[in-house]
């Protein structure tokens, strides 16, 4: 019988803050998620708590329309009507939306950017991962940019042209060159060189559902990069 290694979740405890929402109309709501927090509830008692239980309890009528994983911290926009809930979403399915996200990673790559293609498909006997698989896995691709070399790593930035689980984390650990803190993909050097996971969603830009008017939001990176920098 095979027993999943996957690490165990640990779950912060978070009080509401007003700092969380970037942005609210009568149909919209732009929030900036902190690292460790479930974007919806999980499985269990003790996961509860969560981005969208936080915010209903301010805005009642909130609505999930993407996720990112725990993890991770940055931008979401949150519906607050089927009808933008509907919009929204249909723009997420069909690739409408553009996203961007910063993120340090290991090591010294010999390239300044790049296309990434790798299928990807869940790896079921260790869940949560996924993995590459050229066969049954679906098409994900992940365009990036180094922004900056440190001495045992860099800032890069990634633009993800589809959006599976974990792509980002898993496109980089195929190239060699793991996120920092990734509790799920990086080695133990690694994962040892930062106290958090190092990916933030910096950008996100779509068609506002009701106005139809673009909307591009940025929300700088909370993570000390300094602290990386050895």
């Amino acid at each position: 019988m095979h027993t999943s290694s996957a690490p165990s979740i640990v779950l912060k405890q978070f009080e509401f803050s007003e700092s969380w929402i970037l942005y609210v109309d009568e149909h919209i709501i732009m929030v900036n998620k902190p690292s460790g927090m479930l974007s919806v509830p999980g499985r269990g008692e003790d996961k509860q708590a969560c981005l969208i239980s936080h915010i209903q309890t301010r805005y009642p009528d909130a609505l999930i329309v993407h996720r990112l994983d725990m993890d991770t911290s940055g931008l979401m926009v949150l519906a607050r009507s089927k009808e933008s809930h509907r919009h929204l979403s249909r723009q997420f399915q069909e690739r409408q939306t553009q996203k961007a996200y910063l993120a340090v990673c290991s090591g010294l790559p010999a390239l300044t950017e790049g296309k990434t293609c790798l299928p990807m498909r869940c790896d079921w006997e260790r869940r949560p991962r996924q993995m590459i698989d050229f066969k049954q896995g679906k098409y994900a691709e992940t365009h990036w940019q180094v922004i900056q070399q440190y001495p045992q790593s860099f800032l890069i930035k990634l633009i993800p042209v589809t959006g599976r689980s974990h792509q980002l984390r898993l496109h980089m650990k195929s190239l060699g060159h793991p996120i920092l803190g990734d509790n799920l993909y990086a080695d133990k050097t690694a994962l040892n060189a930062a106290p958090r996971l190092m990916l933030h969603a910096q950008q996100l830009r779509f068609t506002h559902p009701i106005t139809q008017q673009p909307m591009t939001f940025d929300c700088p990176a909370e993570f000390d990069l300094k602290a990386t920098d050895t």
